[in-house]
């Protein structure tokens, strides 16, 4: 999996799901101990999935703590600014307007351009 996928969205329950796993894999290693190479398998698994839940956790604190810090920097007018309906409107209509002007197909190379760029490959 991507880090960029594991860190994005809510990592506090991500990191409970990896947790959640790394003691199944626990579980499952108790279970089939009798099997060496299959005990050792299911115990590196329930390690590694536990070592990047409990990563995941310490990010999400991380990730809290900065979000706080960085609020209580911000004044209290610039909350009511960015909360208001003017200001919502203006994030919408900019958007609307990113959006059609992605959605609108590049124009066709004409012969001249066409010409370049054959010249230029040469």
């Amino acid at each position: 999996m991507a880090l960029q996928r594991i860190l994005s969205g809510d990592p506090s329950k991500t990191s409970k799901l990896y947790l959640a796993i790394g003691a199944l894999s626990l579980i499952k290693a108790i279970a089939v101990r009798d099997d060496k190479n299959r005990f050792r398998q299911e115990l590196t698994d329930a390690g590694l999935f536990i070592g990047v839940g409990l990563a995941l956790r310490k990010y999400s604190q991380l990730k809290a703590e900065k979000r706080s810090e960085i609020e209580s920097q911000v004044p209290d007018w610039a909350f009511d600014v960015a909360e208001s309906a003017a200001a919502k409107q203006a994030v919408q209509s900019a958007a609307e307007r990113g959006l059609r002007s992605r959605s609108q197909p590049e124009p066709e190379p004409g012969i001249r351009d066409r010409a370049r760029g054959l010249l230029s490959s040469w």
